[in-house]
């Protein structure tokens, strides 16, 4: 079996994010009156709760008095919404979020997506700049897959510690999930815990019969309604409910939370070019920090602290797969989910 290197964040990200040439920028005042003129856009979004992804496009609009068209729904479902669109030759989408980087992968290979640089780039936290060399997508969200329980019914020193606790037998009919057809976040957890465990993991994980939602943020409902009692779970979403009251809490994993690194791109042929430039500028900005903050998202600004209840990046034990292993390996487990699951 082949284990996955088990670095802080920061370490480990220094050789998923390699350094390269950016594209040209614009002159972020030009550009802001542009954007004007053309009074709106369309972000396609997977990234955030739809709270957290209307609040950042209300903000924007706050800010430039420019009109976000927000359509939040899973990764899969965006992509096959973004895909469907070129196909029928509309460009209903100027800012495509996706939680899958192997969307990104597949997008830039087509010659589908813009090349843009933002300006912020040299702002935001290191461990982040510089996602693609060539400069065609760029993090802009970034959060862990971890463990999430209903903290009525679970005791903090009951809870799961790591990964394979979930396959004690005491879980069976207790735990939730999302699902990797429909979840960027879900699909890069299954194919990490593959990678850590092989899919013997899966086969006695169904044997718990764990309860299947789509969004990795169905984890939080099933948990807030006691349906079930604990989760491979988000950070933000679970926080951002804990924090509006709800008895949920989270559990780093001693064998790694699954650190998810989430892109945006500008769609080649856009309807709104220069509202799309300036909307990738404010992703790096304080205010859609500030934002992300609010809703447990983790800030791309150094300067602005992460949520309560979350630790910061760099204290973070974390597992992931690279980006050549989540364009090939998520469209596989998928598969083999289907396979174990029946769903």
């Amino acid at each position: 079996m082949r284990r996955l290197a088990r670095r802080t964040v920061a370490t480990s990200l220094a050789a998923l994010l390699a350094v390269g040439p950016l594209s040209a920028r614009a002159d972020v005042k030009a550009l802001e009156e542009a954007a004007k003129k053309e009074g709106e856009l369309t972000w396609y979004v997977a990234h955030y709760t739809s709270e957290g992804a209307e609040e950042l496009g209300a903000t924007f609009t706050k800010l430039y008095g420019i009109k976000v068209n927000v359509v939040r729904t899973t990764a899969q479902v965006a992509y096959q919404r973004l895909t469907q669109d070129i196909k029928n030759g509309q460009a209903n989408c100027d800012v495509f979020s996706s939680t899958d980087i192997g969307h990104y992968v597949q997008l830039k290979a087509q010659g589908k997506l813009e090349k843009y640089t933002p300006e912020n780039t040299p702002k935001i936290a290191k461990a982040f700049q510089n996602l693609d060399p060539d400069g065609y997508f760029h993090t802009t969200s970034g959060g862990f897959v971890l463990i999430s329980y209903n903290s009525t019914k679970v005791k903090p020193e009951d809870a799961p510690k790591k990964w394979t606790d979930l396959l004690d037998p005491k879980w069976k009919g207790k735990i939730s999930t999302g699902h990797p057809a429909f979840s960027g976040y879900v699909g890069t957890w299954v194919l990490t815990m593959k990678k850590l465990y092989g899919w013997d993991f899966f086969e006695k994980l169904e044997k718990n019969k764990p309860q299947i939602g789509r969004s990795i943020n169905d984890t939080v409902t099933a948990l807030n309604a006691g349906e079930r009692q604990v989760a491979a779970g988000a950070d933000g979403s679970t926080m951002f409910s804990a924090g509006r009251g709800n008895p949920l809490a989270i559990s780093y994993p001693e064998d790694g939370a699954v650190l998810i690194i989430a892109p945006s791109a500008i769609v080649k042929g856009t309807k709104h070019p220069n509202a799309a430039k300036l909307y990738m500028e404010y992703l790096y900005s304080i205010e859609a920090s500030e934002v992300d903050v609010k809703h447990f998202t983790m800030p791309m600004r150094p300067e602005v602290k992460v949520g309560t209840g979350l630790k910061p990046i760099d204290q973070i034990k974390e597992v992931h797969p690279t980006i050549a292993e989540i364009d090939k390996g998520i469209p596989e487990v998928i598969e083999q989910w289907r396979d174990t699951f029946g769903n």
